[in-house]
């Protein structure tokens, strides 16, 4: 959303006058003509402003824009048009409230934030000139990026006391009601008390930020060597509404959403639980940033759904969040199963629901759905199984080596990517349909194969699992000896709060069946000390190597040193 406001304090300096005064308007034409009809009645004369002080029925309104140093604005050449509330229905204590606002706000935060500013003149006023006629029905854009709609006797659903008063710098209208504002779900959170936990996150300057644009503003002239502007254009950033967070521009006027907002209580009740899952250890970059911030993402997260995804015909049945993953293929690769699907709800307005229960705010752009009775299951969001594929990239982090007659290590084993065909009967057995065969170099040692493990969760238990694939799933003709069991030896290593690295054998000597797709249950409510979840790390401080406990003895008799990996699985475990 592109947020346009007056610099009082820079731009309507005295000597901004005769800069002013040779302004070439932007964005519309010199021509009244190309604007109004033939029965449009004249120009008056004058300036806005002029019409405005003058008319005792708006004593009220120019007080605020006086205290706001919008007089100057619409006293210059700029065009704008203003929708003017009349003293019956805004009264002097009203216009007087919205001063000691502005006052009480002036010089803790930018005018274009200041409440009195933004909800009401900038809510009254629009850029450029607009009139209406018997056949109007056209949307504008206020000042504060707001849509209104203007028909022939009102804007908005607000009438008209008067109509199309036409002055040198634009046209005036006297409505009969202040304008409502209308928050966007973005702005919503800083009206209601009960979300002021979810507001400060999201309000936070470690992703909040106001960017000025030079190029999409209007000059009004040099003071002190520095150009100043006669309207200044900013953005709202916030890398919350990026795809890697939240992938939803929740700020936007021409987007609709839904959020589920939780109140303070709530807010409260899942951090508490929820923080005990971030803990990293002592080493990681930037901890505290990484402790703060992601535990409050998993709240926040799945709970923002766009409507040009969720189509009123599909939502009583399901909704998909904006972290969702909409393609069940996609689904399937990322975590070999596409019946996972996590960030997504089904019946959401059933009793046990996400939305049953809930406090519904009409917001500019959407809804809020303010909850006291959070229905979100953790497991359907962050706490998730995790699918580490064989044969993913960066999945095999080292193969066993050793030395040759030079001294120089030589892998032991070369990792063959196979893929099952949809015509063998183990077709959809093996996740993705794809596996990693580690096919013997050496034939006289044992062998071994080290895997990352990323985005793991601290204090949480998993159970892990190894799944192995048969000779059979890739080779219909796989001989005796190839589809013999293997014998395997897995090492987990992780660290600890302080960052030292553990290693824990979990399992020393598991048998793999021959012809069959194996689930080696390697572990069951294993707890990492510290968590992975989000880092970027070059070196994942987790991982399970996979060794073979193939004696000589056994080789090419009763077991294989062939290893063939699936996956691994690490699944919160359930009591």
């Amino acid at each position: 959303m592109i947020i346009r406001h007056m610099k009082r304090k820079n731009l309507y300096k005295t000597v901004l006058g005769l800069a002013m005064a040779t302004l070439t308007l932007t964005g519309c034409s010199d021509e009244w003509d190309d604007h109004y009809s033939t029965s449009t009645k004249e120009v008056q004369g004058g300036t806005l402003w002029d019409a405005i002080r003058q008319d005792p029925n708006l004593s009220n309104f120019a007080s605020v824009a006086t205290a706001c140093g919008y007089d100057k604005a619409l006293a210059s050449t700029q065009v704008f048009t203003v929708f003017a509330p009349t003293n019956d229905v805004f009264s002097s204590s009203d216009a007087e409230a919205l001063i000691q606002t502005y006052n009480s706000q002036k010089g803790r935060i930018d005018d274009d934030e200041n409440t009195t500013i933004k909800e009401f003149l900038q809510n009254h006023i629009a850029l450029y000139n607009y009139s209406v006629s018997s056949r109007s029905n056209d949307s504008i854009v206020m000042m504060n990026g707001k849509y209104a709609l203007l028909e022939p006797g009102s804007i908005s659903g607000t009438p008209f006391v008067k109509a199309n008063e036409l002055h040198n710098n634009g046209v005036l209208f006297k409505v009969g009601a202040p304008l409502k504002f209308f928050p966007n779900v973005f702005e919503y959170m800083s009206k209601n008390s009960e979300l002021d936990s979810l507001y400060n996150f999201f309000y936070n300057d470690r992703f909040y930020r106001r960017v000025f644009r030079a190029e999409e503003s209007v000059p009004g002239g040099i003071v002190d060597g520095k150009t100043v502007y006669l309207d200044s254009v900013f953005v709202q950033q916030n890398e919350l509404f990026d795809h890697r967070f939240l992938n939803a521009r929740i700020n936007r006027e021409d987007s609709t959403y839904w959020m589920l907002a939780p109140t303070n209580k709530v807010w409260r009740e899942l951090l508490d639980e929820y923080s005990q899952y971030f803990l990293y250890d002592a080493k990681v970059p930037d901890r505290d940033s990484v402790m703060y911030t992601n535990p409050r993402l998993a709240i926040v997260q799945g709970t923002i759904f766009s409507r040009g995804i969720n189509l009123d015909h599909m939502i009583n049945d399901s909704l998909m969040s904006t972290n969702a993953t909409y393609n069940f293929q996609r689904r399937a690769n990322q975590w070999g199963n596409d019946s996972l699907h996590y960030y997504e709800y089904y019946h959401p307005f059933a009793p046990d629901g996400i939305l049953s229960n809930v406090h519904a705010e009409e917001c500019s752009n959407g809804q809020v759905f303010v909850s006291d009775d959070w229905k979100v299951n953790k497991r359907e969001t962050f706490y998730q199984t995790r699918i580490i594929e064989a044969e993913s990239n960066n999945s095999i982090k080292e193969v066993s080596k050793v030395e040759n007659t030079q001294g120089v290590l030589e892998e032991t084993v070369s990792p063959k990517f196979r893929v099952v065909d949809n015509k063998s009967p183990f077709y959809g057995q093996i996740s993705n349909n794809r596996f990693v065969e580690f096919e013997p170099l050496k034939t006289t040692v044992q062998h071994s194969v080290t895997f990352n493990i990323t985005d793991v969760l601290s204090n949480i238990g998993y159970d892990i699992y190894l799944v192995t694939a048969p000779a059979l799933a890739n080779d219909s003709n796989a001989t005796e000896i190839q589809r013999l069991p293997t014998l395997l030896r897995c090492t987990l290593k992780y660290h600890n709060e302080e960052g030292v690295e553990q290693a824990k054998q979990l399992a020393s000597r598991v048998e793999t069946k021959g012809d069959e797709v194996d689930y080696l249950l390697l572990a069951e409510n294993f707890k990492f000390p510290v968590a992975s979840y989000g880092l970027v790390e070059e070196e994942p401080q987790v991982t399970l190597m996979v060794e073979t406990r193939v004696s000589s003895g056994q080789v090419n008799k009763t077991h294989t040193r062939t290893m063939r990996i699936d996956c691994i699985i690490l699944k919160p475990h359930e009591e």
